[in-house]
């Protein structure tokens, strides 16, 4: 099977969404709260689907069940990743995520979550958090019983193109007028620190706070992933970043590459610009798979490419 597979995204209306996914991509959001496209998925809380060829019509979950050739034979009851973009109109909770012994333990078997976010495009002086102040454990709960946000948490002004990674137990946090495309463990365990004092439905949203001290990392180290970008002239490649769950390359492309598939699978992200993959017409906010048997894939155009396998 060397036919690439292209998804249709699942959306999520949240309290902090937007409209930025419709503007900058086209995509037919459900409203102008739209915070989330997960893009390539099959978890059970939002799992996107084939659209066109072979499989169309079938969901990445019912792919991983019943076509675990497309997957190079890769073992595991579910399928290890979840691309989403993100648009964050106003500023998401400050959150961790557990490892994954911890959510093993205490969340019903499922997964940790550690992920990354390569920045798609921002507000002039927007922000992010990641990370923390706190040089004990102690001091890190002092901080949090006082509510001293400003001073516990660890703020990076974001430009487009900036790239972070995130493991789990590291506190973060995605702030306003930020759109973003994020790479992740196949989880959706999120532990909630601090949501501002915001309501939603007339009552403030649940926090973590045990959760939250369980699973933070103190003190925090900050992550440098990101190599050097090679310039071949017909393109360009950096790795984002190589980790245990998943490897993450940008590839710009200024004329033409062929991008080798040497891995059980390739997920392929079309981030900016239009061009053909394999001689099909893609264009920005294109997500799909590169199965097995495809070990090829032939990027020609002005593109932008974010791959990642595991």
């Amino acid at each position: 099977m060397n036919e690439l597979i292209f998804f249709k995204p699942f959306f999520k209306q949240v309290l902090w969404g937007g409209c930025r996914m419709r503007d900058y991509y086209g995509y037919p959001i459900p409203g102008d709260d739209t915070g989330e496209a997960w893009v390539i998925s099959s978890n059970p809380h939002g799992q996107s689907t084939v659209l066109g060829g072979t499989y169309d019509g079938k969901t990445l979950g019912e792919l991983w069940e019943q076509h675990r050739e497309l997957f190079g034979g890769a073992a595991g009851e579910e399928f290890p990743l979840l691309v989403k973009v993100i648009d964050a109109d106003d500023h998401l909770s400050i959150q961790v995520h557990p490892d994954d012994a911890y959510a093993f333990e205490h969340e019903n078997g499922s997964r940790g979550k550690t992920e990354c976010w390569y920045i798609l495009d921002c507000d002039e002086g927007a922000d992010i958090i990641i990370g923390h102040h706190a040089r004990t454990r102690e001091e890190l709960e002092q901080m949090i019983q006082e509510g001293r946000w400003d001073d516990l948490l660890q703020k990076f002004p974001i430009h487009k193109g900036d790239f972070f990674y995130i493991p789990s137990g590291t506190v973060h946090a995605i702030r306003r007028g930020t759109l973003l495309l994020e790479v992740q463990q196949n989880s959706d365990t999120t532990y909630r620190l601090y949501d501002y004092g915001r309501l939603q439905d007339g009552k403030p949203r649940r926090l973590h706070l045990k959760q939250s001290m369980d699973v933070i990392v103190c003190p925090h180290q900050d992550q440098n992933t990101q190599g050097p970008t090679e310039d071949h002239g017909a393109y360009e490649t950096c790795t984002l970043v190589e980790s245990g769950y998943f490897t993450v390359d940008r590839w710009n492309v200024k004329t033409e590459v062929s991008i080798a598939q040497n891995y059980p699978f390739m997920l392929m992200d079309v981030t900016a610009g239009k061009g053909t993959l394999n001689g099909a017409a893609v264009k920005a906010g294109d997500h799909l798979l590169v199965p097995a048997g495809c070990k090829t894939v032939d990027a020609r155009g002005e593109l932008e490419l974010v791959t990642t396998h595991i």
